[in-house]
């Protein structure tokens, strides 16, 4: 870990350290009676819902304590073409909320919009609907937001919506021991384990847990693909060699730098910085008349932020609708495709330990950046006119989150913070150079890591840097140490989504299939922690292994 990095963990598992006293002191107020379960969760992602449904299957209370008021995080927030890499190793849970999509769309009820035979079979590398195994991997929002309502119904699993955790002082530490955190409404949780199941790893940071920001180093860890990546262009998510000008006036760096372009340096070769991969919505667009939301000009609407875009087309370039990948019912799920596009790079650096005023306010900048992309392509007559007239047939589907202006409540969190536990897994375990002892699930999709940066070649073009794409040989292990922080850190709490890797490998277990199963994972681990009254870096994995592998989780690839 660089120096700045050192410091700045430091600092803040001194300041939770020596506040403890004091905040022990505010919980004798009683200000707020506490509701207590076996297990408190806090997060309302696919993760949170697997964790308690977990600890309810083993006969434990819990109580998922979720900021959100919709369930299922990414999952069921726009990115319904799942990143899954090989099925053959998601179980459990994770398996069977696959299997609960196949099922709905098993009814011809399902297919509003289209039959299932004119839908096809098209997937990510692989049939979107396994007939075999009866699975589903590729469907639409609400369908999967029902799938964890269910979840939460069939096993009456108390959720609490709108609850966000008071990150100056909810949270009361004995021993080592959270003995339970407060809402910023003044509501205290009281549990005897706790598990993190957010993007952002806010429960961890509060309870003084060393994290990182940021990438690492190539040396560090030893790694190759970590780090500044400068000169690398492993998607077409780059300005290649189409020498686009960053300035106002093409040519001349007296006019000032478009909207976009940092004038900072991107650093050098493989160094270590502090910034994150750029962020973005998960768009379900159509183009059904009759289900269709036509883009609008959003608030705050400048076509000076999309100068790049239309120079990119003057280049020649077009390859617009490259991922408007299809879900049922003729929708998409639309990601980032090209040098400049939904991916709203550089804005997201500040994300990860924004209070939560600034955190909304980021939300909000991304939302009116990409609404006034969708409606600079289908209207500036600086797009060309075949674009932009193919382009104004799409709109937001009517019939998805209807509750917030048809656009995803989930804002794609790609990476915050990340734990340094007892494990940390790096691009060395993910690609076999190293092994892995202690499996708790197991991931495969490729090392993907979108841009952080935008800035100004040696040669006055713009360029990004930090798109790479590296696959795995084979499905790899988790350790059970990525989900837990040092014993001397914090006894009773798991986290399995901010885990402890470096970013680059963080960049292929952040699928939520590999959530859901870590969910799972760190569920079980906390119920048999509670049974043996043991701290959860003291379970016998032994035991850990029989009981997942009970439950239908994959821990070792199946040789055939």
């Amino acid at each position: 870990m660089n120096t700045k990095k050192y410091i700045r963990v430091l600092a803040i598992f001194l300041l939770v350290t020596t506040s403890c006293r004091s905040k022990q002191m505010e919980d004798k107020t009683g200000i707020g009676s506490p509701q207590t379960a076996d297990v408190i969760v806090y997060g309302g992602t696919s993760a949170a819902i697997t964790t308690a449904v977990q600890v309810k299957k083993m006969g434990k209370s819990v109580i998922v304590i979720s900021p959100d008021k919709h369930l299922g995080g990414l999952s069921s927030s726009g990115l319904g073409y799942t990143d899954t890499g090989n099925k053959e190793v998601i179980g459990g849970l994770s398996r069977e909320f696959y299997q609960r999509i196949y099922n709905y769309y098993a009814k011809d009820s399902a297919w509003k919009w289209q039959t299932r035979k004119d839908y096809g079979n098209v997937g990510q590398g692989t049939p979107a609907i396994d007939g075999a195994n009866r699975t589903m991997w590729i469907f639409e929002p609400h369908v999967a937001e029902q799938v964890f309502e269910d979840f939460v119904s069939e096993y009456n699993i108390p959720v609490v919506r709108d609850a966000y955790l008071n990150r100056e002082s909810g949270i009361v530490i004995k021993d080592g021991n959270i003995q339970s955190i407060t809402t910023t409404d003044g509501q205290r949780y009281s549990g005897t384990v706790f598990i993190d199941a957010t993007y952002e790893g806010d429960l961890m940071a509060l309870a003084g847990i060393p994290y990182t920001v940021g990438r690492e180093s190539n040396t560090t860890y030893g790694e190759r693909w970590n780090g500044v990546q400068t000169n690398v262009f492993q998607h077409p998510h780059n300005f290649g060699d189409l020498h686009v000008s960053p300035y106002k006036v093409p040519g001349d760096p007296n006019s000032g730098l478009v909207m976009g372009v940092s004038k900072e340096g991107p650093g050098n070769y493989g160094e270590a910085d502090d910034k994150v991969q750029a962020y973005n919505f998960r768009m379900c667009l159509t183009q059904l008349d009759e289900n269709k939301v036509p883009f609008k000009k959003p608030a705050n609407y400048n076509p000076e932020r999309y100068e790049l875009l239309a120079r990119v087309y003057a280049k020649g370039w077009d390859q617009t609708f490259q991922k408007f990948d299809p879900i049922p019912n003729l929708k998409t799920d639309t990601n980032n495709h090209g040098p400049f596009n939904t991916d709203y790079i550089g804005m997201s650096y500040d994300y990860p330990e924004a209070g939560y005023k600034r955190r909304k306010e980021i939300v909000k900048e991304h939302r009116e950046y990409q609404q006034g992309l969708m409606y600079f392509i289908a209207t500036d007559p600086r797009i060309p006119g075949k674009v932009r007239e193919e382009f104004k047939k799409w709109g937001y589907a009517k019939d998805e989150f209807q509750d917030n202006g048809n656009w995803p409540y989930q804002i794609y969190v790609r990476e915050a913070r990340r734990m340094l536990g007892q494990f940390v897994m790096t691009e060395n375990e993910i690609l076999g150079k190293k092994k892995v002892e202690k499996s708790i699930g197991m991931g495969s999709y490729t090392m993907d890591s979108h841009n952080v940066q935008r800035y100004i070649t040696k040669d006055g073009f713009v360029q990004n840097e930090g798109d790479i794409g590296v696959h795995p040989h084979e499905p790899y292990k988790i350790d059970l140490g990525t989900i837990l922080p040092k014993k001397g850190a914090c006894t009773n709490l798991i986290v399995p989504v901010a885990v402890s890797s470096s970013h680059i490998a963080f960049g292929s277990i952040r699928m939520e299939p590999v959530f859901m199963i870590l969910g799972q994972s760190a569920a079980t681990l906390a119920v048999m922690a509670i049974e043996t009254s043991k701290a959860v870096q003291d379970i016998a994995y032994a035991d850990l292994k029989a009981q997942l592998l009970k439950d239908g989780q994959r821990l070792e690839l199946e040789k055939h």
